[in-house]
């Protein structure tokens, strides 16, 4: 299965089952896309197709250099997942080993961001802050949990995880004491909507936390539009810029990016990723919104060709920005064509439910953060195990073999079959795919790839 890339200036061949990423020129470009209509084509074929364009000498090398890609199995690659795939989901179902977790401390916010999946952090429930025990026994669930794994992930979540932040001090102290009597490492993340933030828990973030999500739009008028106070208090934006641009700095630039939501109001959402850029951040992620089809904000089918266009542009000035000498990292066009994600994880992607819970004020478990307060869920308690597994065992089966989408999309082994809570909230299951989402991606893709190619990068 290959995907052929024509624009920008560049003739790009991706080979989907290997990974590999060719850049060509135009002979071999017509010379594979006739392969790929007919896998028996003969060199003499294929010699009159292109004569008298090329010259026979011409076509003849080229040839014999996609031939030999071919043989060495970067170009019309089997499929070497499959198999491993369904071994692997197996094995992971039986095994039940977890290894990181969302921890909703707070399930109260500052804010009253419209399209909360969240419900202004009540997730479908009552508010309510995680006290000290819970959160303890959660650590202790992870670690029971992780098997022989020594690196454990743990993001402290909300609602606004900053309104219950002695508990968040309290429970790294905690895994910080346990690292070295269990033989585990924690990295832990901070994602908030930084209304709370101040020195004080910035430095304590900076010298305990691997990363920092900070929540915001963009430009003023459209953050402010969906992300606006809960008590009145002013403009977000305003109270959250110059506390975002310090933390950015003191964290030389790095582990952290600034997290934003666009929607159907902003469908130009690439002057928002250019505004946090020129004020001053260099790692940026900004994402469409997934909610209610039938809200006003939702982003429609009728708004995906320009929404392409959007990432079109962010190409050419994330161009322009890096040949300039400046940077900017943006979160989706991320992609590690020497090393990248490992074989689990292009097959199943982020392992919601199986590898990854969340846990919510109260100690109860959920696949992941999008589906706490849904207890049809409910997978158990940190402090009585889990009484669900058959949860854990459907989520395990989920992965880009499952979904029907997937057979021929090329950007299978990249989303990874996509998120399951976006399947399930815009399908009704887990195994299917979010039909807007998959469309963004694929195109997201498709830049990431070119951008890689105009940059030079491996």
């Amino acid at each position: 299965m290959i995907h052929k890339i024509r624009d920008k200036g560049f003739n790009i061949i991706m080979d989907i089952n290997s990974g590999a990423v060719h850049v060509v020129d135009d002979l071999v470009f017509e010379i594979v896309s006739l392969m790929e209509r007919d896998s028996e084509i003969s060199d003499e074929s294929v010699c009159r197709s292109l004569s008298p364009e090329y010259s026979e000498n011409e076509i003849i090398e080229a040839l014999e250099e996609v031939r030999t890609l071919i043989k060495q199995k970067y170009l019309f690659s089997p499929d070497i997942y499959k198999d491993y795939a369904k071994e692997f989901i197996e094995r992971q179902a039986e095994e039940g080993i977890i290894k990181a977790m969302c921890l909703h401390v707070a399930h109260d916010c500052n804010l009253k961001c419209a399209y909360c999946f969240a419900g202004e952090g009540e997730y479908h429930g009552d508010r309510g802050l995680m006290d000290f025990e819970t959160g303890k026994a959660a650590l202790d669930f992870l670690m029971d949990r992780s098997g022989s794994r020594v690196n454990l992930e743990v993001d402290f979540f909300g609602g606004e995880p900053t309104m219950n932040f002695d508990v968040v001090k309290r429970l790294v102290s905690y895994g910080r004491e346990q690292e070295k009597i269990r033989n585990k490492k924690f990295r832990f993340t901070l994602t908030t909507n930084g209304i709370l933030l101040n020195d004080e828990i910035l430095d304590f973030v900076n010298a305990q936390m691997g990363n920092l999500v900070l929540s915001i739009d963009g430009r003023k008028e459209v953050n402010d539009r969906m992300r606006p106070t809960a008590n009145g208090l002013g403009s977000s934006y305003d109270i959250i810029v110059p506390k975002f641009l310090k933390a950015a700095k003191s964290r030389n630039q790095t582990n952290y990016y600034v997290r934003g939501t666009y929607t159907h109001y902003n469908t130009d959402f690439a002057k928002d990723v250019l505004h946090l850029h020129d004020l001053g951040f260099e790692q940026i992620s900004v994402e469409p919104v997934v909610c209610d089809p039938s809200e006003p904000y939702a982003i429609q089918e009728s708004d995906i060709d320009v929404l392409c266009e959007q990432y079109d542009i962010l190409v050419d000035e994330i161009i322009k920005i890096r040949k300039s000498g400046g940077f900017i990292n943006f979160f989706h066009f991320m992609l590690d064509l020497s090393g990248g994600p490992c074989l689990a994880k292009r097959v199943k992607g982020c392992g919601s439910g199986t590898e990854y819970v969340a846990v919510t004020p109260n100690g109860d478990i959920y696949p992941c953060h999008q589906f706490a307060g849904e207890k049809e869920f409910l997978m158990g308690n940190v402090k009585t195990g889990m009484d669900r597994p058959d949860i854990a065992k459907n989520f395990s089966r989920c992965n880009v073999y499952s979904k029907a989408d997937c057979k021929d999309c090329f950007a299978k082994f990249y989303c990874s079959g996509g998120c399951a809570a976006n399947a399930y909230h815009s399908t009704g299951d887990i195994n299917s795919t979010y039909k807007i989402g998959c469309a963004l991606q694929r195109k997201r893709l498709e830049c990431a790839v070119i951008l890689k190619a105009a940059l030079g990068d491996s």
